[in-house]
């Protein structure tokens, strides 16, 4: 089986003021001029996506909410931050690197206009967004095409990766049968990269706030094909026809917070490849398991189920990786089971000490 690697990572940002920069405050201007600055790569086209405003011409985008007049016509974006994509790699370290690299840009130009990226998987202050003014016919019109745009509100206060594998050498019905294998793993893999604990200015009553809001409403994982007769209908979505030819046979995983140890990202990787290769594994899903998501996302691993399974699904990809060098970045996760411990851990003790979430946000990356 021959594996291809990409990541979308989102990143937040403290403005110069030290408050978290969103919406409600933060203009499209504020972030282009970081974006601007940044290189432009130009044989990455063919890997990546443009995309109809033309906001992502670069390996950094704004990742925001387009307004538009009564026609296609973009007039805004507001912005939640700024997503890092990177190019397609034959290696799970290729990916890694070049996402840290573009990270390290990105943090340096940031800091000329006064902003600090953050760790943040869920909006700490604002848990719903209004676009304000509310929309006008063409862009209701345009959200209810797309089921999964409904949930705008959701993803304008989430920030997530995507951890992309493309799989070119296995038929689309293998690839799909992949997206739903760990879609119903989906709430085993995510508690290794829990990050959300806060929700309105103070501490949630569990890990995983954004894992709870969204898993049910936006997709686990997605794959790409390659025609509209080759689409399983489902809300949310498990399947979205290509874009462009390099998104055919991709397998996108969404289910997980942000992490700012990069090393995370590789073990993550490293498990769903094993998962893709594993066999023993029975279990198939189109749609998330929203109450199970949520079980995992208020207690994690101290969860007896959830410590069971997860244990489970790690042993099935570390015995399906075998040889495989990529077996060494599991480690990283085994750590985390052993201890039963997550970065939202973490950030957990940090708030209690300090109580601001800016100060804890600041010791984050």
């Amino acid at each position: 089986m021959v594996f291809f690697f990409g990541i979308e990572h989102e990143v937040a940002f403290l403005n110069k003021e030290g408050k978290f920069a969103d919406f409600s405050h933060t203009k499209f201007a504020d972030f282009n001029q970081i974006v601007e600055k940044l290189p432009i790569y130009p044989n990455d086209y063919t890997q990546l996506r443009v995309g109809d405003a033309g906001i992502k011409k670069k390996r950094w985008y704004i990742e925001g909410f387009e307004r538009f007049t009564d026609s296609d016509k973009v007039i805004d974006c507001l912005p939640k931050g700024i997503e890092i994509r990177t190019t397609i790699h034959s290696s799970i370290q290729g990916a890694i690197t070049e996402l840290s690299e573009s990270f390290c840009l990105l943090q340096k130009v940031a800091a000329d206009f006064g902003f600090t990226p953050v760790l943040v998987s869920f909006n700490p202050y604002n848990p719903v967004f209004e676009p304000q003014p509310p929309l006008n016919d063409y862009e209701i019109k345009q959200l209810q095409a797309y089921p999964d745009e409904q949930t705008a509100n959701i993803y304008m206060v989430t920030y997530g990766p995507d951890l992309n594998i493309s799989l070119t050498d296995l038929s689309i019905e293998c690839v799909i049968d992949i997206g739903k294998k760990l879609t119903y793993y989906s709430p085993f893999i995510v508690p290794f990269s829990y990050s959300s604990p806060f929700y309105q200015g103070g501490l949630w009553e569990g890990l995983s706030v954004r894992t709870f809001i969204r898993t049910g409403k936006r997709s686990a994982a997605l794959v790409f094909v390659q025609t509209q007769e080759q689409l399983i209908h489902s809300v949310p979505s498990l399947t979205k026809v290509a874009r462009i030819p390099a998104e055919v046979s991709r397998i996108e995983f969404k289910a997980c917070d942000s992490c700012d140890d990069f090393s995370i990202y590789a073990a993550l990787l490293a498990l769903l490849k094993g998962l893709i290769l594993d066999e023993t594994l029975p279990g198939r899903a189109i749609i998330p398991n929203a109450a199970l998501h949520q079980i995992s996302a208020r207690n994690g691993f101290d969860n007896q189920e959830i410590f069971e399974h997860v244990t489970q699904v790690m042993q099935a990809a570390e015995i399906a990786l075998q040889d495989d060098p990529d077996v060494e970045l599991l480690t990283p996760l085994k750590v985390m089971l052993d201890n039963r411990k997550t970065q939202a851990h973490k950030l957990i003790e940090v708030f209690q000490r300090t109580s601001s979430i800016e100060e804890t946000l600041r010791q984050t990356y």
